[in-house]
Formats: C-alpha cells, structure tokens, sequence
C-alpha cells in the first residue's frame, strides 16, 4: 500500500497550520482520486454520552428538495446536518443506484428514451429496480416532478439516480469531510423476490465504501436484520443500525419475522433493544410513533419510540435514533426523551429545534467553487 506523507515548516500559529495542512491533504488526495479516511470527522454522533446531536437528512431532505438527488445531498451539506441518510438498491447487473423504491414509481422517476431502439422493456418506470440494468436505470428523469406532499421541494430537472461513488465525489468535492452516511440496504426481507439478494446488496455497498475513503463515517442500517448481519461479518468495523416499526417485529406470533434474521422478537421479550444488541448493533432506529405521518398531539397517535425504550438502549450502549420527524412538537417530545438524534425530511426545522435545546450545529458547507 502506498503511503503519502505531507509535512510542513512554517512559523505560523498551530491553528492555521492545521488548516492549511488539511486543505494541502484534501487537495492532493482529490488529485489522485482517492478519498480522505474521514481523520477529521467528528466522533461518532448519537452515541451515549455525546455532546453532539446527530441531525439526519432524510434521503438529502425531502422536503426541501427532490429525494435522493445529487442536488438534495448538496443542499443538506449547504444547510449543515451531521449525517446524510439514503438509500440504496441494486440493478439487474450488480450495480448501486441510491433510491428508495424497490419499484420504479412513475410519480418520482419520468422515462426519456430507451437505452437502445425497440428495448423490449421500455417504459421502464413501473419496473423492479433489481429486473433492469443500470443504463436502463439511469435513463430515467428522476428530478423533475413535485412531491405533492412536500410543496416547497426545489426541483432538479433531469436528475439521474446516483451512485455511492458520485455522493462521495460530492461530498469530497465540498470538503464536506466531518458529514456522516447512514446508507440504508433496501432488503425487502418480506418479498425477497422484488430486490436483489441481501449478499449482493452487502458485496456491493461494501466495496463502494472501501473504495470511498470514507469508511470511518459510514454508518449502515436496513429493516432486514440479516443484511446487518452479514456485512458485520464482510466488514466488521462499519456500525450497525437496526431499523424497525412494531409490524416488522411481529410480537407474540408464532416464529420469527424475517425481518429479523433469524431471531424471534419474543426470545427477548418482545423488546427490539435486546434482540438488536444481540448481534451487535450500536444503534436503533425505531419508528417515533403510529400513525407514521402523525404528530404528538393527535388523538389517534401513538408513540413508539418512548423514554423507556431510549432509556434501556442507552443501558446497552446503544443510540436511538428514530425516523421520520417532520414537526417540531414530535422532535422536541423525543429530544426530551432522550434521544441520540433525528431523522428528517425538514433538516432546517430539525436544526432550529436544535438549537432550542442548545446542542452544537453542524457547520453549513460552503458550496463548491
């Protein structure tokens, strides 16, 4: 392995040398086109203890702009949250596209052309991700339309699905080297059939984070548990979250969820924190509450995420960090119970409750030159 050594004599104060010397880093690395190890990224937010609050985009913000978009990382990155949360699903080749939808939705994604006159699979909106190739896939328009729920979404015409490799590029391009990933694997454990397999979704997101340089502030999480599994065993360093909602545990039903690897949720007493550290998992990341677009306040809302269960996390050394918080008086219901951080699809709301409570903000991200 080759290694580059920098040094450095001047007279200037530590400060301004420490700066100038990541900056000489940062520019050479960019050179040679490899990422920086993260050496100067913040400790691990949302851990126990923590002076820090780990404020997550969700999908780079939904609510601010187009979900999944170069431009809605950038704008995050812009804003200043400590962590970038996306996901990923794999094509029919074995290539990474960042998307939530196992299934093409005509709503996000508009075709333009056929990778190739007379595709028999033209149109592909509609489709499995996991039945086309990633030319096919990256055909599709998916930046172009509003999401109705979301009206004040900036639009970015044209967008493509991006790639591990060209977030990364994104955030090496801003110097953005403290921001965090919480890559989420898109297993549908429950209808395996609509996605690639869990080992191919685990190969591929791990080679694209060894290849990124920025290993040291990935963080991974997915609903389907066997898939954190078995990236603790393809790369055992990188921090598991466990995602979950009451549905998926299934308690007090005869067997095991297959969401859940293997374990059956009443072995541990139908507690998601006990069944999670029992592989290893440094964080959960639970549902804050039923109905999943409901508010603390309304008469048919009922919380899930609760003071008892951050509590007996915290017991076993784990974060939570629930999902997904878009009102303020539901962000500051979970702050007060203790809470590691927040997944959101209003980043800006989520720092302005932050800040209430006097947490230390992620700096903003100066835009690329």
């Amino acid at each position: 392995m080759a290694h580059l050594v920098v040094t450095c004599e001047c007279d200037c104060p530590r400060v301004k040398t420490t700066q100038r010397m990541a900056a000489l880093v940062a520019s050479l690395v960019t050179v040679i086109g490899v990422g920086v190890p993260a050496a100067a990224a913040d400790p691990a937010p949302g851990k126990p203890g923590r002076p820090h609050f780990d404020i997550q985009a969700h999908r780079g913000g939904i609510g601010l702009t187009v979900e999944g978009t170069l431009k809605a990382f950038e704008r995050a990155l812009e804003l200043g949250v400590t962590t970038l949360e996306l996901d990923v699903q794999i094509t029919r080749d074995g290539r990474e596209v960042i998307t939530h939808d196992r299934q093409i939705d005509p709503d996000k994604c508009l075709d333009t052309e056929p990778v190739t006159p007379g595709d028999p699979q033209f149109p592909y909106a509609g489709k499995y991700v996991k039945d086309l190739t990633f030319d096919q896939v990256r055909t599709l328009d998916c930046g172009s339309q509003q999401d109705p729920r979301h009206p004040d979404q900036e639009l970015s015409p044209g967008a493509r699905m991006p790639t591990l490799a060209e977030l990364f590029a994104l955030v090496r391009e801003h110097r953005a080297f403290g921001v965090r990933f919480n890559i989420e694997t898109k297993v549908e454990a429950a209808a395996p059939e609509e996605t690639a397999p869990r080992e191919q979704f685990v190969e591929r997101v791990a080679s694209e984070v060894e290849r990124s340089g920025f290993a040291r502030n990935v963080t991974i999480q997915s609903f389907d548990w066997g898939s954190l599994m078995a990236m603790s065993e393809r790369m055992p360093k990188l921090p598991l979250v466990a995602l979950t909602e009451p549905n998926f545990l299934e308690v007090g039903e005869p067997g095991a969820s297959p969401w859940l690897g293997g374990l059956d949720i009443d072995d541990f007493d139908g507690s998601p924190v006990r069944a999670a550290a029992s592989f290893g998992a440094s964080a959960l990341s639970p549902v804050h509450g039923e109905p999943q677009d409901g508010q603390v306040g309304d008469p048919d809302y009922v919380p899930f995420t609760t003071k008892e269960m951050v509590d007996e996390a915290h017991a076993h050394g784990m974060a939570v960090i629930p999902w997904t918080i878009n009102d303020k008086p539901t962000m500051r219901k979970l702050i007060d119970d203790g809470v590691d951080g927040l997944i959101t699809d209003y980043p800006n709301r989520l720092r302005e409750v932050a800040a209430e409570y006097g947490f230390k903000l992620p700096k903003p991200v100066r835009p690329a030159r």
